[in-house]
């Protein structure tokens, strides 16, 4: 039998949100099963109870039950664990918005094995070294993904399982007609043989972000960090059971598990899900957000970006209460013509792959436009100088976690496989995001940049080396340095600097045959969308790049090397 903890289902945040801060606390069970201890106990109380409304971008509609999730994700975990899957195995899943996302997802939860989700926008090469690096066992895939899949899982020894959700393949298990045939899987329950039952302290996640170096690293965390998202959907989105919640993510991003499924369901709303494939249109969610009254809604700036350059009076949006944004830092001018077109302001949020929410402008406050707004409770955050010395109000620094005497939950256990990453972050009593940030004196944090190199462009993290090792494989280019350049649409756009082989010539159509090199290389998001042909690049006397050098060029115009 499952431990199930009904405490954990909180069927009535306080709707007063001072009181809502003032008495927040989440307590960390022994045991914790967010499939068993959530998803069933809303099935449970209510039958009803809607979890999802999916529509995609021609019309099409379903709607699921909490009652509907626990059923389909049961019969999917029988299915995978009739092919050998069980708690502690790894699994990737390579999905679009289906939810068939969603009844995986919670069937892995179920079996206690471990799941990473990656973009479907990876390329085969992507996709290999995820694999490989997590070393994972099965991948479950829809038929969009299946060529990519097949073209690389004979290079992949870990992998011995392939699913696929919405098709019948040869040599694969095809999740449609196999929970039917030859023995039509129970919906009900588990067959048990093992000891399925989680702790909190069992790994749950596996999630890659996009690193510096050329393997993007791994975040694991546990099972208890599920519950770390009430502040993701109680204090920032600030909802309650009754609410339909709209996060415009995708489901290979951590920000999926923040805005489409944790903290949502914890509290009892419905999450709508718009299946958009290929490039994001605009017009297309406005009319979404008034046809289905959608309450609450999250997305980059990049989205709110676009959607401002609508009317926004000609759609009714009266029923939205809350809109939030993170990923990047969001304009003040954005934030008033969204306020302009809906009377919402728009409320900035803060954390990481690695964390939760641990800063943002909590629901039933006034927001502070521009700012990431203040320390979540439980989150002790602090800002240091280069020595650890906490710095003054008003002054840059990095951002600190404190994590003794007491580590918050939904902290990150560590970088898979990542001894001197973890080393990096992980300094005495502190955790660094690797972010740096200022505090005013009311307490509100505003961001400053990144310790590091990491390009965020239109809500995407992008690491450098990863576009500079797509870009030396062509023939033309004999060094180049990326760097992110200001962009008003995205907040920052990839640009490289390459220094070519003797020979070529620097062209336009060079330019636009190297972008097309990188996107067949390389997720097509990363591509540079801006190249300069340079003599050379500044190093130091040991041979590195100075990218500050060529941020700044990239910024100012200002500072050039030659």
């Amino acid at each position: 039998m499952a431990v199930v903890n009904k405490k954990y289902v909180l069927e009535a945040p306080p709707r007063d949100f001072t009181e809502r801060v003032k008495n927040f606390k989440i307590e960390c069970p022994e045991y914790f099963n967010f499939a068993t201890d959530i998803v069933d106990v809303w099935a449970e109380r209510d039958r009803n109870k809607l979890a999802m409304i999916w529509v995609d971008q021609h019309g099409n509609e379903k709607k699921y039950t909490f009652y509907d999730m626990k059923r389909l994700s049961i019969q999917a975990a029988n299915l995978l664990l009739k092919h050998g899957i069980t708690k502690g195995d790894r699994v990737i899943m390579m999905l679009p918005r289906l939810p068939e996302w969603w009844v995986f997802s919670l069937a892995l939860i179920r079996l206690g094995a471990v799941q990473g989700h990656v973009p479907t926008l990876l390329t085969p090469s992507d996709l290999k070294q995820r694999i490989k690096f997590g070393k994972f066992k099965m991948i479950i895939a829809d038929t969009t993904n299946a060529d990519k899949i097949e073209e690389i899982c004979d290079e992949c020894p870990s992998l011995s399982d392939k699913v696929l959700v919405d098709g019948v393949r040869e040599g694969w298990i095809n999740y449609p007609t196999d929970i039917l045939y030859p023995v039509k899987l129970s919906s009900t329950s588990i067959n048990r043989a093992r000891n399925l039952i989680t702790k909190a302290t069992d790994p749950l996640l596996l999630i890659f972000t996009s690193g510096t170096s050329k393997n993007p690293k791994l975040v694991q965390h546990s099972c208890c960090y599920p519950l770390a998202h009430r502040i993701t959907a109680e204090l920032w989105h600030g909802l309650n059971s009754d609410d339909l919640h709209y996060a415009a993510s995708d489901t290979g991003w951590a920000k999926n598990l923040w805005g489409n499924y944790f903290g949502q369901w914890i509290v009892g709303a419905c999450v709508f899900i718009f299946d958009i494939r290929g490039k994001f249109d605009p017009d297309l969610v406005l009319p979404m957000l008034e046809k289905y009254a959608i309450t609450s809604f999250c997305a980059p700036p990049t989205v709110y970006r676009m959607l401002v350059l609508n009317d926004l009076r000609k759609f009714d949006l009266s029923a939205l209460r809350q809109c939030t944004s993170a990923g990047e830092a969001i304009h003040t001018e954005t934030i008033r013509l969204w306020k302009e077109g809906t009377g919402i302001t728009i409320r900035e949020g803060y954390g990481q792959t690695e964390t939760v929410c641990l800063i943002s402008n909590h629901a039933g406050f006034e927001a502070c436009p521009g700012s990431m707004g203040k320390a979540s409770p439980g989150w002790e955050i602090e800002l240091h100088d280069d020595d650890g010395n906490i710095v003054p109000d008003g002054e840059d620094g990095r951002v600190a976690v404190k994590i003794k005497p007491e580590r918050p939950i939904g902290l990150f256990n560590g970088y898979l496989m990542g001894k001197k990453d973890n080393e990096e972050c992980f300094i005495g009593d502190y955790y660094y995001t690797g972010d740096k940030a200022r505090r005013d004196e009311n307490g509100y944090y505003w961001y400053m940049g990144r310790s590091d190199d990491i390009i965020k462009s239109s809500g995407y993290r992008i690491g450098p080396l990863e576009v500079e090792e797509a870009m030396m494989q062509h023939d033309a280019v004999h060094e180049v340095a990326v760097v992110g350049a200001p962009d008003p649409m995205r907040g920052a756009k990839v640009k490289a600097y390459i220094v070519l082989h003797e020979g070529w010539e620097a062209t336009e159509s060079l330019v636009k045959e190297l972008q097309q090199h990188c996107k067949r290389i390389t997720a097509p998001y990363k591509y540079p969308r801006e190249i300069e042909f340079v003599h050379s690049l500044p190093k130091t006397f040991s041979g590195k790049i100075k990218r500050d050098i060529l941020r700044k060029y990239a910024e100012t115009g200002e500072g050039f090397w030659e």
